[in-house]
């Protein structure tokens, strides 16, 4: 029978449930456990596909080309799972699904109502989402971690409050889970207790720690999954576990970083990191598989332009202050024109100094128009998304996508991508692999018709879709390091199985490309993770623990 835990808080937004959520499902997961989650979001909107990055953070990428909250992505990384835009459940979906029904005719005439008929929309939602699959070996889940979105309204005495208005839902909490600056006092937890008519075991506190790999580790210190066990009913054994021995190494690991790598991160959105949080996870994961501490330089793109020398020139020479002392450059996705001109600039100047570079989607068309400008000689070279009437079109409209509707006309999810030659530099860094399943999000691509001109010249475009005819991955000849790739690597990188084009791009910024690759793409001891860690899916071991097997009937 399928169990629900439900992360909830009534307090303020951005306080770490989803970090809470995921490491809950991480240490049941350890156990064996078949674990997925789902997200409940109060907006009316469909999806997350047309929002702000400065109002709700990056857009989130599935493989069936969900566009969803971001906490999606912890619950990936997390749990290393594959959830579908159906887990990201919204207040537009479901009104948008009851009224099909409605119009289709399937409540017979009845009167549609907030109470049974939206309610029970939900309940079925959850019920049935809960046991689709996510892991590789395509069993249903045995629990279901359910995180419901705050108000973002912030109260007062916000613990007792929160339970207050639990408890007036008809709900009592098992867990209490505080978050707080250093560990709580045995007072502080007694108080909690008493007020909130819980048991003190029931306290977990959840201070601030080096690395929110450590998360994990402090809910297991504390007895959660001993309480979890017996509160639902499933009798776990608890020796020590090979995913959390990973989680322990890796945690000891990002304590004791002595070296030090940069990475400028040049794009529009740099006021708001969570606008880039599956980047800056991806660059992390990197980091951490070759034993660097990571430090990312945001710059905003437009600081990088004449103008801002004319308007703010103190700006304009701290922003390239910032790129020329940088290891290694990255230009991640983004939509519209502000602030283009500055990231072609920073790509010319990572070419031309042979410093590392990767492009991601629109970084990847904008290496290409600064190619085509400064090489090709095409000086008009642009995207038809910026310049409609440029001579020289290198970046043009997908032929599926509709000018005149925003919200899911992109081409989305999980798409192949074959390598067309034996030496490329990302081919090796993906285990010589002959094609790649990655995702997208964009509505323009690399003008095939003028590829040749390009390959003249060294610009190579390595890897193609099935078809051939969409321009996925571009290489520069006598360049340590110069990749742009159409897909986001990022959105499936893992803590302990970073994305090759983020982990090719920190190798070389760390001067450890050409020995890595000589290697056969090894890393040296040190920098690797002991056997004794196992793999994050329930493995031969992990599956040996005495488990209630889920009945099929």
């Amino acid at each position: 029978m399928m169990k629900y835990i439900l992360v909830t808080g009534g307090v303020i937004s951005g306080i770490g449930k989803g970090i809470i959520a995921s490491s809950v499902g991480t240490i049941l997961k350890s156990c064996g456990l078949h674990v997925t989650a789902i997200k409940i979001d109060p907006y009316i909107n469909i999806d997350a596909g047309t929002f702000s990055p400065y109002e709700h953070g990056e857009v989130f990428v599935l493989d069936d080309g969900g566009e969803v909250d971001l906490d999606l992505g912890n619950y990936e990384r997390f749990l290393d799972i594959r959830l579908t835009r159906d887990n990201n459940l919204t207040t537009g979906k479901i009104y948008q699904s009851v009224i099909n029904k409605e119009r289709r005719g399937d409540y017979l005439g009845k009167t549609v109502q907030v109470v049974p008929h939206i309610t029970d929309a939900i309940q079925e939602w959850v019920v049935k989402q809960a046991s689709v699959p996510v892991d590789d070996d395509d069993v249903e889940p045995q629990v279901c971690v359910i995180e419901p979105s705050a108000t973002g309204e912030q109260k007062t005495k916000p613990t007792q409050n929160s339970v207050r208005e639990l408890r007036g839902l008809g709900l009592s909490p098992d867990l209490i889970m505080c978050r707080c600056s250093t560990a709580l006092e045995n007072s502080v937890k007694e108080k909690i207790s008493m007020f909130c008519h819980v048991e003190p075991e029931q306290v977990i506190c959840v201070h601030d720690v080096s690395s929110i790999y450590r998360v994990p580790l402090l809910l297991e210190d504390q007895g959660v999954v001993s309480y979890l066990s017996r509160r639902l009913n499933m009798p776990i054994e608890t020796r020590p576990r090979k995913m959390l021995t990973k989680w322990k190494e890796m945690s000891d690991r990002s304590d004791r970083l002595l070296e030090h790598c940069s990475i400028a991160l040049v794009g529009k959105y740099t006021k708001f990191s969570d606008s880039y949080a599956s980047v800056i996870k991806a660059l992390e994961h990197s980091a951490l598989a070759i034993s660097h501490k990571l430090e990312v330089k945001y710059i905003d793109s437009a600081s990088l332009e004449p103008d801002t020398l004319q308007e703010e020139p103190v700006k304009y020479h701290e922003a390239w202050q910032k790129l020329c002392s940088a290891d290694g450059i990255l230009v991640p996705g983004g939509f519209g024109v502000r602030g283009t001109e500055g990231k072609i600039h920073a790509i010319s100047w990572a070419r031309k100094q042979k410093k590392p570079f990767l492009g991601v989607c629109l970084g990847m068309q904008l290496s290409v128009c600064e190619f085509a400008r400064n090489v090709l000689g095409w000086k008009d070279a642009n995207s038809t998304e910026f310049d409609p009437d440029s001579k020289h079109p290198v970046v043009i409209d997908m032929p599926e996508h509709n000018p005149g509707q925003m919200g899911g006309t992109m081409r989305l999810g999980k798409r192949r991508t074959i390598f067309k030659t034996n030496n490329s530099i990302l081919r090796k860094l993906y285990g010589d692999a002959e094609f790649v399943d990655e995702r997208h999000r964009h509505r323009f691509e690399v003008n095939p018709e003028l590829k040749s001109h390009f390959e003249e010249k060294g610009f190579h475009f390595v890897g193609q879709d099935v078809e051939g005819e969409r321009m996925e991955v571009v290489e520069l000849d006598d360049h340590p390091y110069f990749v742009g790739v159409q897909y986001h690597p990022e959105f499936t990188s893992r803590p302990i199985n970073p994305s090759p084009p983020y982990l090719g791009l920190l190798l070389a910024a760390a001067g450890k490309l050409q020995s890595y690759l000589q290697k056969g793409c090894r890393l040296s001891p040190r920098d690797t993770y002991s056997d004794r860690s196992g793999s994050s899916t329930p493995d031969s071991e992990i599956s040996e623990l005495k488990l209630p097997t889920i009945s099929t009937d």
